[in-house]
């Protein structure tokens, strides 16, 4: 019972240990992976009872009730739906055993123990999340500004003086380029996949 409590209190419950890609397919979150949609694992982390695991279309979360529990939950959270935000490294103390990463992956919290003697391996990983995360913001703000501006010509157009039997072929004609053009403007800056910024940061 006192070696539980200390164990709580050092940060030693469940610390994480990061796995090296040669024993990727050694854990439970490897089976999950889309490999056949080119989905690669970058990044894993692994505690008693956990998974995180970060390929270059999402973050798959193996969540455990506990270390002796053999029950699973698999989540999901594709980065182009769940954005990254509120990245965090926290380093050890002098008693600490572990170093901590935090983010927030949509509204879900997560927050991560790992091994002191890992930290080098934990800040590429903080890099390219706290990249991730300002590349989703960035896009996010430019596409919000590309559907106010398609909006903002359109309403011109309304309000203007045009032909009323030129008005329905010039919206017509209006609708499919701005169409075409949104479509354009949602593959450029809605980003699924983030393999270029793993390969540029992570270094295991």
């Amino acid at each position: 019972m006192f070696k539980k409590i200390a164990a709580d209190a050092l940060g030693l419950s469940d610390i994480g240990t990061i796995i090296k890609p040669t024993d990727y397919d050694k854990t439970d979150a490897d089976d999950y992976v889309m490999h056949e949609d080119n989905e690669k694992i970058y990044f894993l982390i692994k505690t008693k009872a956990d998974e995180y695991c970060f390929t270059n279309l999402a973050i798959i979360h193996v969540d455990g009730e506990s270390a002796t529990s053999s029950k699973r939950t698999l989540k999901r959270y594709p980065y182009s739906q769940h954005r990254i935000s509120s990245v965090l490294l926290e380093t050890a103390g002098k008693i600490d055993m572990d170093v901590e990463i935090k983010f927030h992956v949509g509204n879900v919290a997560f927050d991560i123990d790992v091994r002191k003697d890992q930290i080098e391996e934990l800040k590429d990983l903080y890099k390219a999340l706290l990249r991730i995360s300002e590349l989703t913001f960035e896009n996010e703000t430019k596409h919000n500004f590309a559907m106010e501006s398609l909006n903002k010509a359109v309403s011109v157009l309304q309000n203007s003086r045009t032909d009323d039997n030129n008005l329905t072929d010039t919206l017509k004609g209006l609708t499919e380029v701005g169409f075409t053009w949104l479509m354009s403007a949602h593959d450029q800056y809605h980003v699924k996949d983030f393999g270029d910024v793993y390969e540029k940061y992570i270094n295991n």
